[in-house]
């Protein structure tokens, strides 16, 4: 079997309102009331998932230092937007980025099954916060682009495509 390859090309990123992280995992059903807002314009797809911080004991006996993995953290989803005026998810991005809460995000994917009565494209979830949404320029043959950073607060749920029943 080949494995099949998917272009970046066609996915869209959406914000939601605001939502505070669970104390345990997030689960697709806490996103199912979100009313989405697609950020249009988006040209650059930051990385998102767990990194793990270092834990390191400088044993002496050994002479070694020994290292495990510690929490998880999500990280921080760096994104770019060419600016689009009047845009309502690149408003409402804007907007996250002046409030200390937490918010709903969703990444669309572009795998959306050919067959099936319902097929639906395979979806991340998660929450976090709106740390930055600056402008910036380039040289002069690039758009204007919208700068943001997303600090992310939860874990990354993943819903596979369907193809319905």
């Amino acid at each position: 079997m080949a494995d099949e390859l998917y272009a970046v090309a066609g996915l869209k990123f959406f914000i939601g309102g605001e939502l505070a992280p669970d104390k345990e995992d997030m689960e697709a059903t806490d996103f199912s009331s979100i009313v989405w807002k697609e950020v249009d314009g988006w040209e650059t797809m930051g990385a998102i998932g767990d990194n793990y911080a270092l834990i390191t004991a400088s044993l002496i006996n050994r002479g070694r230092d020994v290292k495990m993995k510690g929490t998880a953290n999500a990280g921080q989803m760096q994104n770019q937007f060419a600016i689009l005026a009047g845009d309502a998810g690149q408003l409402a991005l804007i907007a996250a980025s002046k409030s200390r809460k937490n918010y709903a995000f969703k990444i669309e994917f572009n795998d959306t099954p050919s067959t099936g009565s319902a097929p639906t494209p395979s979806m991340k979830y998660f929450v976090g916060m709106v740390m930055s949404a600056q402008e910036q320029g380039g040289n002069a043959n690039t758009a204007r682009m919208l700068s943001s950073t997303i600090e992310i607060n939860s874990n990354i749920v993943d819903v596979a495509a369907a193809a319905g029943s």
